[in-house]
């Protein structure tokens, strides 16, 4: 066995182990590794490549320093070394970049990761990559299979998850990146910025291969996530996505939205700036092919404390007025003062309302109106007000009410889109 570097005497021909990426000289496909899978999880995610059709060389990049697979091969067990000692067309490596290898889980360098990914797709001259960034739960059966097929034999540009549906989580996601995105770009996508998703040779050209064109090279990895579908749509590329069960989601931290806010939509938003052109010529959104069928996923006990967000939505109307002003139109300052004398058990917040908020955050963001961090970071209040609505509209019911109440929302987005083109092409018209 080889330490730090090594393959898992995984051989490209029966005399040489490869020791490097450096000596490998092509591929078909590369996976990366962000999540911490654990070594019996990793081992199967490989047994499943080495089953996909034709063969394909595959190189898979796991984000681990230690030998833990070694060690997993050594106690005893007939599924580590064998599984890739026996099969030249699959290669396990940690993660390198440039010489260097990458920290262990998690990553200190998310941009690193997605660097290295792409630098050595490209050099491979690989047909497509993928990156795992999640836990799954009630996964179906080979569902790396899932994001790589549509690849390598579907000719898809863009495989975006979709996890089954909790209530509960997500709520970022739903409540602003997926509706927003399929308002833009007219693609019906539960998850349009992964984690997980697979790109094809000719997207990851069109990202990489301009020399840091709009600063994608060089940007961090949220930046990215947030311009795969954009790029893709507006390429007129082949998207489509994937169930593959639920991810697991931290618990909730309600005292740490307006920095996720902040990393979060800080990159959806330049995304959309540097894409106006595209997304303005979108009247409607359409259904982007879903394969495979979805599986039951239980909902995990627990609630969402309304009162404890509307408290939050109070304080922020009170405290920020003077913020708010630089960005909100007179009538929507107006609708906010009213819903804020709402009980918590009366409280409702509008789709049309928080869409517009949406919307004009986005364009102050556009427009650098504040600091956008502080501009992001004062959208907090109004997010935890959404937020508290949706809870107690849905929390009794069954989830395929919540995904019927999501669908209104994600209707009002495209209803009023024109508000934002309106705006976002005449900003002068209407100065708060």
């Amino acid at each position: 066995m080889e330490g730090r570097g090594s393959n898992l005497e995984t051989e490209s021909t029966p005399q040489q182990t490869v020791k490097s990426v450096e000596e490998i000289d092509g591929a078909d496909l590369v996976v990366g590794i962000l999540a911490d899978l654990g070594q019996d999880a990793v081992a199967a995610l490989c047994d499943d490549l080495r089953a996909l059709p034709g063969n394909p060389r595959v190189v898979v990049l796991q984000n681990a320093v230690q030998n833990s697979l070694q060690n997993h091969a050594a106690s005893g067990s007939t599924r580590g070394s064998d599984s890739f000692a026996q099969n030249s067309s699959l290669f396990l490596l940690p993660w390198t970049l440039q010489g260097q290898t990458l920290p262990t889980a998690p990553f200190e360098s998310v941009t690193a990761a997605f660097n290295s990914i792409f630098a050595l797709s490209e050099r491979l001259g690989a047909r497509g990559c993928c990156v795992v960034a999640s836990h799954l739960e009630y996964a179906p059966s080979k569902w790396i299979c899932r994001l790589t097929e549509p690849l390598l034999d579907k000719s898809f540009d863009f495989v975006a998850p979709r996890y089954g549906l909790r209530k509960f989580e997500g709520l970022l996601n739903h409540s602003i990146i997926s509706p927003l995105t399929r308002s833009l770009y007219g693609k019906r996508i539960q998850n349009p910025m992964g984690p997980d998703f697979g790109i094809s040779q000719q997207l990851f050209q069109t990202l990489w291969g301009a020399q840091g064109r709009n600063g994608e090279r060089t940007a961090g990895g949220m930046n990215l996530l947030a311009s795969l579908l954009p790029r893709a749509v507006c390429s007129d590329l082949r998207v489509c996505q994937v169930y593959l069960g639920a991810r697991t989601y931290p618990p909730p931290d309600w005292t740490a939205v307006s920095s996720l806010l902040t990393q979060v939509l800080g990159p959806v938003f330049l995304a959309m700036e540097r894409s106006a052109a595209c997304w303005q010529k979108t009247r409607a959104s359409t259904p982007v092919r879903t394969l495979n069928q979805p599986l039951p996923v239980p909902q995990p006990a627990g609630s969402v404390e309304v009162a404890r967000l509307v408290n939050s939505f109070q304080l922020g109307v009170r405290d920020l007025q003077e913020i708010w002003g630089l960005v909100l139109p007179p009538a929507i300052l107006l609708e906010l003062r009213k819903l804020s004398r709402s009980p918590a058990e009366q409280h409702r917040f509008p789709d049309e309302l928080w869409v517009r908020i949406v919307y004009d955050f986005a364009l102050a963001h556009r427009l650098r109106t504040i600091n956008r961090d502080h501009l992001l970071a004062s959208l907090t209040p109004l997010y935890l007000g959404w937020v508290a609505s949706y809870a107690r509209e849905i929390e009794n019911s069954e989830v395929t009410a919540a995904e019927q109440r999501l669908e209104r929302l994600a209707l009002a987005y495209e209803a009023e889109k024109p508000y934002l083109v309106s705006r976002w092409r005449w900003p002068d018209r209407f100065n708060p």
